[in-house]
């Protein structure tokens, strides 16, 4: 083997790799370990995959493919949305956004920081959501679309989510 073929014998295994490690990364399983350690900081119960849910999020991540705009589904379950064009963005990094929002969470006054946004931290908490379903897909202009549905839905006005 020439050093060309050696090169690319190397580039090809670091390809098929990385594939690997971000199908590994966007599992279902990777969703819902990412929902329970958010949902254990709070003392609330896991969330298990939903089949039926999940192909609902497909169905509309699918959708989004052509121009990985950040528009809700208006669907029957609770919903959160992250990507855009030019994202690269993980299931965990999706959760990880999603939490993120904590900080400006008031459990007290069950309100957001004034000016900011919290709600997509209160559904991933919600304790009466107990099953979510999500999709990831790679949109055709470029970045990624996921969204994760959860049954029941969250975030029901007057009512705390934990």
């Amino acid at each position: 083997m020439n050093s060309s073929s050696l090169a690319l014998a190397l580039v090809c295994a670091m390809a098929l790799r990385m594939v690997g490690t971000t199908i590994a990364q966007n599992s279902p399983e990777d969703f819902v370990s990412a929902h329970n350690a958010a949902r254990a900081a709070v003392n609330v119960g896991p969330v298990s995959w939903d089949s039926t849910v999940a192909a609902y999020a497909q169905n509309y991540a699918n959708q989004r493919i052509g121009d990985c705009k950040l528009v809700h589904s208006g669907g029957p379950y609770g919903e959160n949305l992250v990507g855009g064009p030019g994202a690269e963005v993980t299931a965990a990094d999706a959760v990880k956004l999603w939490v993120g929002e904590k900080q400006w969470y008031n459990y007290n006054s069950n309100t957001c920081a004034a000016g900011k946004v919290c709600g997509h931290y209160t559904q991933v908490v919600w304790r009466a959501s107990t099953s979510i379903g999500c999709a990831r897909v790679k949109c055709s202009g470029g970045g990624i679309f996921i969204t994760c549905n959860y049954k029941p839905a969250g975030n029901i006005v007057g009512q705390r989510p934990y």
